[in-house]
């Protein structure tokens, strides 16, 4: 059975003054399919991560979810219609505790003095936490930990666990296994694929790691200087042919 197509990127261009960041870059994303983004630094990655976020506006070009364009003035637009990014800084808040993190930006509040105040609902923010980790496979004894106390694994959870309380479809994720350990890089992995099999959720993976491409990815897109020079499914494809892409080394 065909998956539905979630995201459909044509003919995206961005220019920052006279720099060329893309040129007229194709894109699709499927529903419950992980996409394996790829290129050299500059080659055009993150901008176009950037522009699916609504952190910024294509110069040219359109963007299509499930078949109606949207515009995105902002990256709150993006996020209401299901797209979040975790970013390999994970964006977190290292002095505030595990729930917080998780609700920030849209901490719930209970009404009080008939409605005349609202003060945050910690209850409901500790309750959900607990359970979107649960959720997640990932045992970590008190939500009320603050980041710092984190492994970088547990830290990646927390961040995956704050875009599912945003009600993600769509996650944008940029080096996920970057300064991670052997045993942290395999957890993140197992967490990836439970995105996929069990809440079928379409993901992008940005990265430099070959290894994480090849283990995850159902299809890979490869970026040079701003433009699509590969996209295949990962079973038609190698690692040389796409080390040999990504360099733009010519081969017989």
């Amino acid at each position: 059975m065909e998956r539905e197509q979630i995201v459909k990127m044509v003919k995206i261009s961005k220019n920052f003054g006279a720099v060329e960041a893309l040129k007229n870059v194709d894109m699709e994303l499927y529903q419950g399919e992980i996409l394996g983004l790829l290129g050299d630094n500059g080659a055009g990655k993150s901008t176009l991560m950037n522009l699916l976020a609504g952190v910024f506006p294509p110069t040219s070009g359109s963007i299509f979810l499930k078949g109606k364009e949207v515009r995105f003035n902002s990256p709150a637009d993006a996020r209401k219609i299901g797209i979040e990014t975790i970013y390999q800084d994970l964006s977190l808040f290292e002095d505030i505790s595990i729930e917080r993190n998780i609700f920030a930006g849209g901490e719930p509040t209970r009404p009080v003095l008939g409605g005349l105040v609202r003060f945050l609902d910690k209850k409901k923010m500790e309750i959900a936490s607990k359970e979107e980790l649960k959720n997640l496979k990932i045992d970590i004894d008190s939500t009320k930990r603050t980041v710092r106390r984190l492994s970088g694994g547990q830290r990646q959870t927390v961040a995956i666990a704050r875009a599912l309380c945003f009600n993600a479809s769509i996650m944008i994720m940029d080096e996920p296994t970057a300064a991670l350990g052997i045993k942290q890089t395999n957890m993140t992995h197992k967490l990836i694929k439970s995105l996929r099999e069990e809440k079928d959720i379409s993901i992008i993976l940005v990265s430099h790691n070959l290894d994480d491409i090849f283990r995850l990815a159902d299809r890979v897109v490869v970026l040079r200087h701003g433009q699509k020079v590969l996209e295949e499914k990962i079973k038609d494809t190698s690692l040389e042919e796409i080390r040999n892409e990504i360099i733009g080394v010519k081969t017989d």
